[in-house]
């Protein structure tokens, strides 16, 4: 298993469909997926640390499994078949539970815990986002290397789609 992170939530264009997307922590890799709209906020809510006045579906099962007396350990994408995803949460004691990526994604960073992903699943669907060379790392400042990275994601997403990630 690859640790993961959650760059963010974008949205694709033309479609205006949300999608997250996850980068190797030790690599270059990066995991798109299509998601809900529901699971794109509840996602966007957790990283920017907006707590709702009321508590969301994701919010509301963490607080069930805390009142239960057990821990979310980690968040585990398994699988992608026909270009969806397959999840599992890890409780302490070594219990699963099937899950939608995108609602294990949510839940991992309320717990908060590590996610993993399948080396198989980063075989499948992992892209390389090109990274500026080294030597315009140091030319230009942080925020432009940032800037730069971001309109080639913008670049990458307009010209894929979610059939690109089937066998």
């Amino acid at each position: 298993m690859l640790e993961v992170e959650v760059v963010g939530v974008r949205i694709e264009l033309p479609s205006n469909q949300p999608l997250v997307l996850l980068k190797e922590k030790d690599g270059e890799r990066h995991i798109p997926i299509w998601i809900g709209a529901p699971e794109a906020s509840a996602i966007a809510f957790a990283q920017q640390g907006i707590t709702p006045p009321r508590p969301m579906t994701h919010d509301l099962l963490v607080d069930v499994v805390r009142e239960l007396g057990r821990t979310v350990t980690e968040v585990r994408l398994v699988e992608v078949r026909d270009t969806v995803f397959y999840a599992e949460l890890v409780f302490d004691g070594g219990n699963t539970v099937s899950s939608r990526a995108s609602d294990a994604l949510a839940v991992a960073l309320r717990v908060p815990c590590p996610i993993y992903c399948a080396e198989e699943v980063m075989e499948d669907a992992g892209v390389k986002i090109a990274e500026p060379a080294e030597d315009e790392d140091a030319a230009g400042g942080e925020e432009e290397n940032e800037e730069k990275q971001l309109r080639q994601f913008r670049e990458f997403l307009a010209d894929v789609e979610p059939e690109d990630f089937e066998k």
